[in-house]
This record gives C-alpha cells, sequence and structure tokens, in this order.
C-alpha cells in the first residue's frame, strides 16, 4: 500500500516530459525561422529600437557616394 503513488508518477512524467518536447519544439522552430531565440516581453520600445538598429547598421554597411 505504500508505493501507491508510484502509480501516479508514470503519467504525470509522461505528461511533463511531453511538456518538454512541445517548448523544446516551438524554441527550434522559432529559431530556424528567425535565426534567433524568440525575444520574451518584446514591447513596443524594443520593436522601435530593433527598427532603429536595423536602419543604422543598413545605413553603416551601405556604400557612400563622395
Amino acid at each position: 500500500m505504500s508505493l501507491v503513488w508510484m502509480e501516479a508518477m508514470l503519467p504525470l512524467g509522461i505528461i511533463a516530459g511531453m511538456l518538454c518536447v512541445m517548448g523544446n519544439a516551438q524554441y527550434y522552430i522559432h529559431k530556424a525561422a528567425h535565426g534567433r531565440p524568440k525575444h520574451i516581453g518584446n514591447d513596443m520600445w524594443d520593436v522601435a529600437m530593433e527598427r532603429r538598429d536595423k536602419k543604422l547598421i543598413e545605413q553603416a554597411t551601405a556604400p557612400s557616394h563622395n
């Protein structure tokens, strides 16, 4: 009677394992599609800074016509 709790461990282990598999699948699919891990908590300021950085990098790498 003392090992009854072990009956519940197998289903809980399967559920926890599948949650880990699903989370890792989302991470690797997003990383493969976008080339970098997903930014958690990306707000309007972060989006504006990413656009600014991208614009500055494009300007810096563009050939100058002097």
